[in-house]
């Protein structure tokens, strides 16, 4: 079941949109971290709360850098026609997935199998 150049240009539009919130959440990051300065606080305990949020906050943006690039590489699939295919098993991607996750590359059965193969090697 290949989507259609409809389902295509609605999942272009929205993947496109969502790298433009998040292209602006790290804009405005990176602005309020340039601005801030760096404090010394006479407590060692609030500078070690400074430096965890501001070490949380990084970690945030940097899974947002990685998304932004999945979502590129989504839009790239759209454009060569390989969008909604698995790249593990080459079904289809159904429809519903592509809603709940569209940067996804596998299959629910191949993400399954995926993921008890990690839990697996974990024990």
């Amino acid at each position: 079941m290949a989507l259609t150049k409809k389902q295509l240009a609605e999942f272009e539009t929205q993947l496109t949109e969502w790298k433009g919130e998040l292209e602006i959440g790290q804009s405005d990051n990176v602005q309020s971290m340039t601005g801030q300065e760096q404090t010394a606080f006479p407590d060692p305990t609030d500078q070690a709360t400074m430096e965890t949020d501001r070490n949380f906050d990084l970690r945030i943006k940097d899974r947002e850098r990685k998304l932004i690039k999945k979502i590129d590489q989504a839009i790239t699939r759209i454009h060569d026609g390989e969008f909604g295919e698995c790249e593990s098993c080459g079904g289809d991607i159904s429809v519903k997935r592509l809603h709940a996750r569209p940067v996804t590359t596998l299959c629910i059965e191949c993400k399954t199998a995926q993921e008890q193969e990690e839990r697996t090697r974990l024990d």
